[in-house]
């Protein structure tokens, strides 16, 4: 059949039985060996050997065997094309049967290591082999260390599906896990030993071992992660690492201003990239807790990220929870999460306003959830142990509400959506959504007057501020029946101030709902009889300073209303309506003022005369 054996392959080369030793000795620094004519060609790639079959079939298993089934004997030309690595990789494994003193290092072992499993150098055909060898320099070098088997690691990629068929990614990744494990543990004990506080690990420190799976594709990475995750890795050390990807990994992550990163976005195979990563992020996160390490700064970036490359609404919802989850840690810049511009529409709004409010959303329902006293509260309820943090929440909301009117593609329903999310309680003072619904109407001058008036509704007139009281009294923009509410309610308050029991109407019913608020900020069960007693002389002292201050602008007020009302007469004398519809209202604020009932608050169904009243679409200024 003409089977070439190893006693004829020998033969072949002139009969040097000694060539291995004399080539080492003689030829060490030579590649290739040029003092004896080569019998085989080995083509790898675009590159070719000019070798001799002894010395690569004494240490290759595979050369042995295509060279002794090969059909014609006398074959000079093999080709190995499949070798992991190419040319690099044979070119090392060729010296080494040679007998050339090669180095293993951290960037070839990996590389050798299967180059050596694919031409079986193994100990069955020639002791102190080259796949022995290298594991030796994997169990002694690459294992103990934690970065060195993250580089090797990384080497292995371009080594698939090689390197995972021969066992060197899964023996990689357990050698990753054990050393992290055990510096978790050794780091503990030596602080527990020391009787000094657990710090944190730094992102900062260059040492750092979570720094180096930034190197590891998107594959191995997560397999890395997840492998030590299973083993108890603490989830703050989680949430390091995945920050450190994200900010290698994503361009534009943690940008304060998306915007300004659009050409990251514009190239379809980037942004189907970018996609993957992300959802592979959010799927290695820890667990949703409102106690979660995860930075709130990180998730926002994730989720304006995720809108930009269109992932998955799973991802995003899974986002949205652990924001709301901690909402009462956000800032503006936060919630601010830009729209997808990809889509193709031209008049889109600038922000997502359906995640903001499903965000909120999952914020005002998360006591629905197992909590860890298993006690459930009602976020309706003013007396809600979570009463501060929807404080914050509404201060919040209303600065958010401030930014998205100025847009001038938003719909007043979505708009109105948002007003209306929070409880009533939410706010002790509406000056905030005042000033959001303000601008929203200067920006949408043409809004209906049904939606004008739903949206004004959402004010509590009995909240405002006085400087507050005083702009909406003399703002167009509101309908004619808010502004008879506000100055009703102006004048309530002012009525009781003069009569000694100032914001008796107004805080009265704060202090019902709010009853562990007290003037000088603590409980009252906290206060000594001394220290209260001088709180209310203070407070008593103050009192009378604000009801001298108010009878003065009263006159003041007074004084203004009838020059001008004269000037506005004497200026146009034939304006019949304006001083008939004066009258109206003075008499109707006479009559206003005269009851003694509660008044019923904004929003509440009225007599027939303000259902007329509120008909008119704008008021004329009285001032």
């Amino acid at each position: 059949m003409g089977v070439a054996t190893v006693i004829e392959l020998r033969q072949s080369i002139s009969g040097k039985r000694s060539f291995r030793p004399s080539l080492s000795s003689r030829h060490a620094n030579e590649w290739p060996p040029t003092d004896v004519s080569s019998d085989l060609t080995v083509e790898v790639g675009t590159s070719s050997f000019a070798l001799h079959k002894f010395p690569l079939v004494s240490r290759s298993g595979k050369i042995r065997k295509l060279l002794s089934e090969a059909k014609d004997s006398k074959i000079t030309k093999l080709n190995l094309n499949g070798t992991p690595g190419g040319a690099q990789s044979f070119e090392l494994a060729a010296k080494f049967c040679y007998g050339v003193n090669i180095e293993i290092t951290l960037s070839n072992v990996a590389m050798l290591r299967c180059a050596s499993h694919y031409l079986l150098m193994t100990e069955e055909f020639s002791e102190k082999n080259l796949e022995s060898k290298t594991d030796i320099f994997l169990k002694e070098t690459v294992m103990p260390s934690i970065s060195n088997s993250i580089s090797v690691l990384h080497s292995c990629e371009l080594l698939l599906p090689t390197s995972e068929e021969i066992g060197l990614v899964n023996r990689l990744i357990n050698s990753i896990t054990t050393n992290v494990c055990k510096e978790q543990l050794s780091t503990g004990l030596s602080k527990l030993e020391q009787n000094s506080p657990l710090k944190p690990l730094e992102m900062n420190n260059p040492d750092w071992w979570g720094k180096s799976l930034s190197i590891l594709g998107l594959d191995l990475f997560q397999k890395v992660l997840s492998s030590v995750k299973s083993k108890g890795l603490k989830q703050e050390t989680v949430s390091r690492i995945l920050i450190n990807y994200a900010q290698c990994s994503l361009q534009g992550i943690m940008a304060k201003d998306l915007s300004s990163c659009k050409g990251s976005f514009s190239d379809a195979e980037t942004v189907k990239k970018q996609r993957l990563i992300v959802e592979t992020i959010v799927g290695l996160l820890p667990a949703q807790s409102r106690k979660s390490p995860v930075p709130l700064a990180f998730l926002s970036g994730l989720l304006k990220t995720a809108n930009m490359v269109s992932a998955s609404n799973i991802c995003k919802g899974d986002l949205e929870k652990r924001i709301g989850l901690q909402l009462d840690q956000a800032i503006l810049e936060d919630i601010l999460i830009p729209v997808n511009t990809q889509n193709g529409h031209h008049n889109h709004t600038l922000y997502d306003t359906d995640s903001v409010v499903r965000i909120f959303s999952i914020f005002l329902n998360f006591d629905e959830e197992e909590d860890s006293n298993n006690v459930c509260y009602d976020f309706d309820s003013p007396r809600s142990p979570k009463q501060s943090l929807i404080l914050k929440v509404s201060k919040l909301m209303d600065s958010y509400l401030a930014e998205i009117a100025l847009d001038s593609n938003l719909m007043p329903s979505k708009f109105i959506s948002l007003t209306e999310l929070l409880p009533d309680h939410a706010r002790v003072v509406t000056d905030g959504l005042y000033r959001a619904v303000d601008i929203f109407l200067k920006v949408h001058p043409n809004i209906k007057e049904s939606e004008r008036y739903r949206l004004c509704k959402t004010i509590d007139c009995q909240k405002l501020s006085q400087d507050a009281c005083s702009h909406a009294a003399q703002n167009e923009r509101l309908p004619v029946q808010m502004a008879v509410q506000v100055l009703y309610f102006e004048q309530i308050r002012l009525r009781n101030a003069l009569n000694g029991t100032h914001d008796q109407f107004f805080l009265g019913l704060v202090n019902s709902q709010y009853p562990q608020r007290s003037g000088s900020g603590v409980g009252s069960g906290a206060i000594s009889p001394r220290d209260n007693y001088a709180s209310v002389r203070r407070e008593n002292r103050e009192l009378k300073l604000e009801v001298a201050r108010m009878r003065m602008r009263l006159t003041d007020l007074e004084k203004d209303h009838v020059s001008m009302k004269q000037e506005l007469v004497k200026a146009n004398p034939a304006n019949k309506l304006f001083k008939s519809f004066t009258k109206k209202l003075s008499s109707k604020f006479s009559s206003l003022f005269r009851m003694k009932s509660d008044v019923k608050p904004f929003g509440a169904k009225t007599a027939p005369d303000s259902k007329l009243l509120f008909q008119r679409r704008r008021r004329h200024s009285i001032s």
